[in-house]
Formats: C-alpha cells, structure tokens, sequence
C-alpha cells in the first residue's frame, strides 16, 4: 500500500478542515472534522512529558518525527519506547542488524532531543508471541516512572495493518495509558515510590487507513524531519537511497536532475520526494506544504465540574 492511501471517511464521508478539533469522547458517531495543529511560540508545552513508542527503529522517523520535533521545541521532556529489537532488519547477520538499528535508534533519539531512550528488545516480528500482560506492565511502569502526558504511537485499531508488531504494541499501550493511573494495579510500584498517572493525550499514527480527526503542520522543521530519517540507515527507506540510485543511473549513462551532483544532495531529494511523498500530499489538503496525520485524543472533559460551575446557584 501506498504511504499516500491513509485516508479513510465514515459512513461515505470525506474529511474536511476545521477551526476546531473533534470531541475527544465522540461515543459511536467520531467525528470526521479535522483540526490542523501548528506550531506554537515558546514553551506552552513546559514541563510535560511525551513517549514516543515504536516498535521498529523506522516508525517515528516515517511516521512522527515532526510532531516529536514540534512538542520538544514547545517545551515538552521526550523518551523513546522501541519495542523490539529489529532483529529481522538491516544489513549483514541477525547479530549485526540488531546492533546497526540500535546506533540508528540511539542516534534519532538524540538528534530528537530526547533524554533517554528505553528498548524493550522482544523479538522483531514476533510480539504476538509475547505476553501482552508482560509488555503491558512494562508501560504501565514506564508511564508511571516517567509521568508521561502524551504518547506518540501506532493507531490500536487500523485497517489492513499486516505487520503484528505495530497492532500488539498499539494495543499495549493504550490500554497502559489508563490502567497507569489506576490506584489499585500492581501495587507494588507505589512501594517503589511511583504513583499513579493516567496518560492525557494520544496521537495515534497509521499506515493504512484511520480516522484522522488532526494534522500537524511540519513545514518549518521538514528539512529536520529529512535529517532524520537519512540518520536511520539500518533498515529505513531513506539512508543512502538517494546516492544509491544516482551511482545506478549513472552507470546506466542517465542523470536524474533531482538528485543533483553530489550524495547528500541525492539522499536528501530522494527522502523529500519518494520516502515522505505522504506528508506532501497531507499538506496539500489542508493548505500547508507539509503535515503528517494523526488520530487524537485529548484530555477527558470533566462534565459535571463544568455543569456545576455554570449552573450552581446560592442556597
């Protein structure tokens, strides 16, 4: 499938740009409104806490790497949660793969800003194989030890997603993002010391097909965006993609003017026009050059605080 074909309305809907984001608890009819999110002066987002989780070393970097950018550069602190080992990618043996995609993850991380990143290291292909138990209780601690407000992650329900890995890690951290905030689920965190905390915000990202009910603007950082994902050579589709196909062309006595004279020039205009051809054609639904698609779920609204404070009177 096509990075491109993501789309999808409901009930024989499109989507369409809106001033206003869709409800955050829309019950059985979601909304189909789309809210464009953009980027923000100085640090709003001060002293909150984001995870982005992958289960591969290419997910954010394709996917959310430009949200990541944005949030850190609005104020937020940053981890990365890699799931697996992507022990079934890269170059050379098993052995060597999982360590090229580990310097790759390390070095998206920083190049992010992210203060730490935390691997989980399960088996590339096979964490339906895992139990979901097990990998849940590890983001429920994380969450907590973290106190992270926002999780950047693969969407938990998307449509004709093939690969195991995104939907088991997807539905791990949803339900993790709730049960975190419980006062009565493994106890004996709060002997460590940890406490409660319920996850607030949820951008969720797909591959195919999902509600997309917000798009975030990256078009200031999308060369930073392109820096990235070139970083993540193991097994991401940009890495030396560009140079590669230039020295093919050549030796076939072809020039492609797009990728220019020299290799990071080709690797650069390969990344822009082929491996991120999806966050062009996001942006040029809703009026901007670039955007990357998301599913959103805000804070809880509280209802009855609301009703109170509007319609309490003085006995």
């Amino acid at each position: 499938m096509k990075r491109s074909e993501f789309l999808a309305g409901i009930a024989g809907g499109g989507l369409t740009a809106s001033t206003a984001g869709a409800m955050t608890a829309d019950g059985p009819f979601p909304s189909t409104d789309v809210y464009v999110e953009r980027a923000q002066a100085g640090k709003p987002h001060a002293g909150k806490v984001l995870a982005a989780i992958q289960p591969h070393a290419d997910d954010i970097p394709l996917f959310s790497c430009g949200l990541v950018l944005k949030l850190i550069q609005e104020g937020y602190t940053g981890y990365m949660i890699r799931t697996t080992n992507d022990d079934h990618t890269g170059p050379g043996s098993v052995g060597e793969g999982v360590l090229a995609n580990e310097r790759d993850n390390l070095a998206v991380a920083r190049a992010l800003g992210l203060k730490k990143t935390y691997d989980l290291y399960y088996r590339n292909h096979m964490l339906d194989s895992v139990s979901p138990l097990e990998l849940r209780l590890r983001l429920i601690f994380l969450f907590r030890l973290l106190k992270v407000d926002t999780v950047i992650c693969y969407d938990p329900t998307p449509h004709y997603e093939e690969n195991p890995d995104h939907s088991v890690t997807a539905k791990a951290v949803e339900a993790a993002c709730w049960m975190a905030g419980m006062g009565k689920d493994y106890p004996e965190h709060f002997d460590a010391g940890l406490t409660p905390h319920s996850v607030k915000e949820k951008y969720y990202f797909a591959r195919g097909p999902q509600i997309v009910n917000r798009v975030v603007d990256i078009t200031e950082i999308m060369d930073r965006k392109i820096a990235i994902n070139i970083l993540n050579a193991a097994q991401g589709p940009a890495g030396q993609s560009g140079a590669m196909l230039r020295r093919r062309l050549t030796e076939q006595g072809l020039r492609l003017p797009l990728l220019g004279n020299d290799d990071e020039t080709a690797n650069r205009a390969y990344t822009r026009q082929f491996v991120l051809e999806r966050d062009a054609e996001t942006g040029r639904r809703f009026g901007v050059a670039y955007a990357e698609p998301y599913h959103y779920i805000g804070p809880a609204v509280a209802k009855v605080d609301e009703y109170v404070r509007q319609n309490a009177v003085k006995l």
